[in-house]
Order: structure tokens, then sequence, then C-alpha cells
């Protein structure tokens, strides 16, 4: 997308005419964030940019491992270099199978060096099934992985894997001039590829270009008060879309990334800025963060009493945004005492609220939110035909705009904040991971004797599963979903019935299921399940 939304307004057409004059002011005005031009057009260009700035300034800390910006930068063209030799080139996707570590962030910085796009997977904790089915839609001969995690590859991955931390390794950590490689990527060229789950058990790859990342991670509030001498945690799984919020947010502006190990507390406690999901913010007490000064979450919806506690302590931004309007497209300071919302448009970003005829809804009435703008990332990875089942022309800003059904309910407020009211379909967030109910169930029904699967959940970090008919076998339906699912997508107790409530339309009582759970979780259940491990 080559338009800014704000350097044309929002055209007459169709979707507007049913408003009255006033209210179509009022729906460009709090649907359009401000016009803002981000100062690079690739992010990379501006690690780089750090790196003459400040090259002994600390880039990042991990497990007592230090990293200059100087050392970053010249570690990633020396392995730029060997990716151009080993057949990377621009337009690449490449995976990124990998842990959190030093090594993880120069290699993502050397493949945005080559004009490649990195597709970032914890090889830890991602199923061997499921990172095989990343690898099939990848482009690139190489994946960049760690010695150690090799066994956790598909075997077919093996021969084409390059093990970061043996490649560094073979190279001193001195300051000496290096090979420079060209910029060679455009801000329309992808950055990086976000999998997330699939209806049909297959992830989606969700493509981001530089342009996208740019503009939420060069503007504010998305900036996040980052700036050099600032503390910055990494403590999200690195196959999230707020991840790349963390660590190229962090290293584009000049702050220090510190890479968490197992206790994400012990990092919370060291950081400026702290960017989580509502369910790991829930975890710390802002009172062992005294040198917390910035606060963000999004993912899932944020309770008020969370947002109002942090608030008190910190500055709090709320937001919301599928990974396909790039990590967010609203963000909201809270101020404690007030509506918690989802706020407005982040600069060169749209949010439409529209009825099921795609119309605009009057100011405060519910309706689905669409989002436009220089934030709508460039659709799924060789999946046309999902790319425009989601995307649609953006008749408001015309041209060749697109906007993304985000599949959220919301409505403006009477000062103009958005609210997020929930989902319009089976796509639920679990531990701030989106999961398809679909695909639980598709690897539920996997298993054996089992005819018919229901996924539901039951809070923010739970999901149930019941399984028909009651000799089907619930290990092996648990087995299945180990084997294809990722940890935040398998269920915590698998139940077996003959057959499932229905309602008066036919259609299963999901509510009645949901009440039987609760029932069985307080009995002791041949099929309950302990809760799966998680990261």
């Amino acid at each position: 997308m080559t338009l800014s939304p704000m350097d044309k307004r929002f055209l007459s057409g169709a979707a507007l005419t049913h408003l009255a004059a006033s209210e179509r002011i009022l729906f460009e005005q709090w649907g359009c964030g401000p016009s803002v031009q981000p100062a690079y057009s690739n992010v990379h260009h501006a690690i780089e940019a750090q790196a003459r700035r400040a090259p002994q300034a600390t880039a990042a800390i991990c497990a007592g491992q230090r990293i200059s910006y100087e050392q970053l930068n010249r570690q990633a063209n020396r392995l730029a270099v060997h990716l151009l030799e080993r057949g990377v080139k621009r337009g690449d996707t490449v995976g990124l199978f990998v842990e959190r570590s030093i090594a993880m962030l120069v290699g993502l910085l050397a493949v945005l060096k080559v004009g490649a796009a990195y597709v970032p997977q914890d090889a830890r904790i991602v199923p061997t099934l499921q990172l095989g089915q990343v690898l099939e839609a990848l482009s690139s001969p190489l994946v960049l992985t760690l010695s150690n995690l090799l066994e956790r590859l598909p075997a077919d991955a093996v021969p084409r894997s390059l093990c970061l931390d043996t490649f560094l390794a073979q190279m001193p950590w001195v300051a000496e001039e290096s090979e420079q490689v060209g910029a060679l990527a455009e801000p329309d060229d992808l950055c990086f590829v976000l999998f997330t789950s699939g209806t049909t058990g297959r992830p989606n790859g969700v493509c981001v270009s530089h342009r996208n990342v740019c503009n939420i991670l060069l503007t504010s509030p998305g900036q996040m008060g980052m700036a050099p001498g600032i503390t910055v945690g990494q403590v999200l799984n690195i196959g999230f879309d707020m991840a790349a919020w963390e660590i190229l947010g962090c290293l584009a502006h000049g702050a220090t990334l510190l890479i968490r190990g197992k206790d994400i507390a012990q990092t919370a406690a060291q950081c400026n800025v702290l960017i989580a999901t509502p369910s790991i913010l829930a975890t710390l007490d802002p009172l062992q963060c005294p040198d917390l000064s910035v606060v963000a979450v999004a993912g899932e919806p944020c309770a008020q009493a969370l947002a109002e506690r942090w608030a008190e302590h910190s500055t709090f931004h709320n937001g919301c945004g599928p990974t396909e309007t790039t990590i967010v497209n609203t963000l909201h300071r809270h101020v404690p005492g007030t509506l918690l919302t989802i706020g407005r448009p982040t600069p060169n970003n749209t949010v439409y609220v529209l009825d099921d005829q795609g119309r605009a809804c009057a100011l405060g009435e519910t309706g689905e939110m669409w989002a436009g703008g220089a934030g709508v990332s460039a659709g799924y990875l060789n999946n046309a035909v999902l790319t425009q089942e989601r995307y649609r022309p953006d008749p408001f800003l015309g041209g060749d705009a697109v906007m993304f059904r985000t599949r959220d309910l919301g409505r403006w407020t009477a000062d103009g904040q958005l609210e997020h009211l929930g989902r319009v379909d089976d796509q639920v967030k679990v531990r701030g991971f989106r999961v398809e109910l679909d695909a639980v169930t598709a690897a539920l029904e996997a298993g054996t004797g089992c005819t018919r699967g229901v996924t539901l959940k039951v809070d923010d970090r739970t999901l149930v599963a019941f399984v028909s008919p009651a000799s089907a076998d619930t290990q092996d339906c648990l087995s299945e979903c180990h084997r294809r699912l990722a940890y935040y997508c398998v269920p915590k107790f698998i139940y077996a019935l003959e057959a499932f409530p229905m309602t008066a339309r036919g259609k299963i009582d999901k509510a009645a299921l949901l009440r039987l759970a609760e029932d069985y979780q307080a009995a002791t259940w041949a099929g309950a399940t302990t809760e799966p491990g998680h990261d």
C-alpha cells in the first residue's frame, strides 16, 4: 500500500450515505489515525543507524552474555554474506527455528540484511509436525537453528540447517572491519512471516512487510519510550507477533534488550519497558518492578482491575490488533478510574465498525471491526484464496487501499474510544495466543475411535474438549493434539460422551457442554489430563 490514510479524505460512498453528516465527520476523525512519516522505511536500516551512532552501546544481554551494537551489526553482516553464498536471496522466506538467545538476534538481522524475511518458531516447544508444515511453505535453501535444537527439527530439515551458535563460535567477537551487505530490501518487501493456527489444522503464514513494521515501531505511541539507555524486556515467545515489538522496537531505537531465561519476574524487575499479554502481566507484582516505567499489553482482553493496578505504577497502554494488521493497530493510554478501552487507531492506520452489509455502524452501535491503512499486511503466504476472503478493497480510502476483517466486535464510545466486545467466530485467545478451535477439534478427531469432537474455551488459559462416542480413546486424542498442535492449543481436559447435547435448532449445545465440564472437573474422570507444560 502506498497511500497514507490521511493523504486523502474518506470517500463518500454507499457505506456512509446512511449516516448523518455529523456522524460521517466523526467516523473519519475517530476512525483514522494521525498521518506520521516514520524515520526509516526498512527496520534493519534503523538498527544499522544505531550501530553507527553508538557502536559500543549494549544491544542485548542474555544469560550473562552481552553484545554491543557494533558487534551485533558486524556479526550479522558476516552471516548475511554467508547466507548469500549459500543461495539465500532477496524475497526468500527463511526459517528461524531457535530459542531466545543472542544468536537468534544475529540470525534475524542477517536475514533482513539480505532482503529476505525471517520466519520465527520456538523449536523447543513447537511440535515437530508443525515445524515440518511451516518448513514446507518456505523458499529458502537454509534453515537457521541452534545445535541443541537439531533433534527437534523434522528429519528433512537437518541437512539444510545452519547452526547459528556453531557458525558464530568460529568467528572472533572483535571490532574489526567486516563485509558490508547492500541495502537490498525495499519497504514493501517482507520483514517476517508469522504463522498462526488455521481452521484446516495447518498453520497460516501472515506476510508482514518492512513498511508495516516501521509504521508501528517507529511512531508514537508504538515506540513505547524506547531509546538509548532504556532497557526492554524480551519475555514473549519468538513465534508471537508481539515479540517483534520487543526485539525490533528495542534495537531500532538503540535501547538494550534483556532476554529472559525461565524467570519472567526476574527480567521484568530489571526493565524500563515491558510488552506482555495480560496473562503474563497478571503474574507480576508492580511493586517488585520499581524501574518499570512503560507497560503495554495486547494479544487478549485486559481486565479493568489489571489495568488499574499497573496504570497507577507505570504509563500503561492497552492495545488490540490481529497479526494481519501488524502487532497492534490501536493503542490506548489508560488513566486510572476511567473506562478501559483499546483506544483509537495508531498512526497511518484506520479502524471501521461495520454492520453485516459492510456499512458504517452508527456511532455507539456494536459492529465488526475492520482495519485499514499502513499496518495491513500483505496477506497469507502461498494462500491467495484465504487472502481474498479476509482482505477486501477499502471503500473508505479507495484507490488500491485494502482493509482486513478482524472478526472482533466493537463500538465507539461517546468520546471516540473503541470498546472491544469479543469475537464473531470460534477463533479465541488462549494465554495470549490465537487459537482456531476448529484446528484443535480436527486433531481430536484424528484420535482412535473418535467420530466427532468439540473444543471449548473455559477461560484465558484453559481449553476443554468433548469427543464422541463414549468409546473414543481420549488418551489417543490427547496424543494427537500434542503431536499436531502447539502446547497452548492442547485441551486441559478431554471427556468422552455417547452423544452431544443439542439446541432446539439442531446445533451442539456448547453452553450445556461447558456446564457439564464444570461438573466433571469437580470429580475424578478417566479422560482428565494434567495441564500441558508452558513456556
